[in-house]
């Protein structure tokens, strides 16, 4: 990324590295980052841009990033492998969605995401604490939204036979509901493995009263991707990075010395970093011109005192 030249409400010129980029269509800024050492460090070595296209990577796998709302702090995903209205994919070869335990409190998918679990066994953690025994299931509707009305799909027709087990809305007595679905908060983590489920698809909800009114269509009109929740946790950090940005700096971090894992905030001044904006660092800098002029003036003066 190149560097810009402005100035800034004092007065002075600086260079201004700046951390905002594009991938593609898609603008990427804070608390997201490219390159190592921007944007928040909750965020840290998740983007990639490969060919114009931006990646999100966590603990299950590799995702396409379709969208980043920074108004409503959301980001929409999709990967080839997650089942929607049109096709199904069964074998386990979808991803899930899991993230990393210290990540997790940055990036959870939204409350109104609902992800629908294909063909889980009767093995599955789904379904032993009360399956056997006919009591609740922990799968419901999530916003409006739930396996009754997927089973209207039209991929439905191309796994009759796959799965051997009845949706006719009757209480399961032998076998798991063919479709099962639930809300991550209840999971924590959509795992196909741990699980025992051969496939899953996601969607999440525009438009809920729509929804619950019927004029959405059923399941074919939902919108189908992983509808992920980003925060940076406390507000601290978003104080630091308004404070940054006012003074021309770029939102990033850097290592904590001494502390092995741990970051700081920094604002990203030209060829420096600040701890707090780039007032501080450009007065910091004058500072240190100021002290190397003197040093300079006083060995300068002590020659010709030697030699008079």
């Amino acid at each position: 990324m190149a560097a810009a030249t402005y100035t800034n409400g004092g007065g002075h010129a600086a260079a201004a590295y700046t951390c905002r980029s594009y991938c593609g269509n898609l603008s990427v800024d804070y608390p997201f980052g490219l390159r190592a050492g921007c944007g928040h460090p909750g965020y840290r070595d998740l983007l990639f841009c490969i060919n114009d296209v931006l990646m999100l990577h966590v603990t299950s796998g590799s995702y396409r990033v379709l969208d980043i709302d920074y108004a409503y702090q959301s980001l929409t995903l999709d990967e080839p492998h997650m089942s929607t209205c049109g096709a199904i994919f069964l074998g386990r070869r979808g991803n899930g969605f899991v993230v990393e335990p210290w990540r997790a409190a940055y990036l959870q998918p939204a409350p109104d995401n609902v992800f629908m679990l294909l063909g889980c066994s009767a093995r599955s953690p789904l379904f032993q604490e009360g399956f056997r025994a006919g009591k609740h299931l922990p799968c419901r509707n999530v916003s409006g939204m739930g396996c009754e009305d997927y089973y209207g799909c039209p991929a439905w027709n191309d796994v009759v036979g796959t799965l051997q087990h009845d949706h006719d809305g009757s209480p399961p007595v032998t076998h798991p509901p063919e479709c099962c679905a639930v809300a991550f908060g209840t999971m924590k983590a959509i795992n196909l493995s741990k699980l025992d489920c051969q496939g899953y698809s996601s969607a999440y909800s525009l438009a809920p009263l729509r929804l619950e009114q019927g004029g959405g269509g059923g399941a074919e009109g939902w919108s189908y991707g992983i509808r992920v929740k980003f925060s940076t946790q406390g507000g601290g950090g978003d104080i630091f990075c308004k404070s940054c940005r006012a003074t021309g700096g770029s939102c990033g971090y850097e290592a904590a010395a001494g502390r092995g894992g741990s970051y700081t905030n920094a604002c990203i001044c030209g060829t420096s970093n600040s701890t707090t904006n780039c007032d501080s660092a450009a007065a910091d800098i004058r500072s240190d011109s100021s002290r190397g002029t003197w040093s300079i003036m006083g060995t300068v003066a002590g020659f010709f005192l030697l030699h008079l």
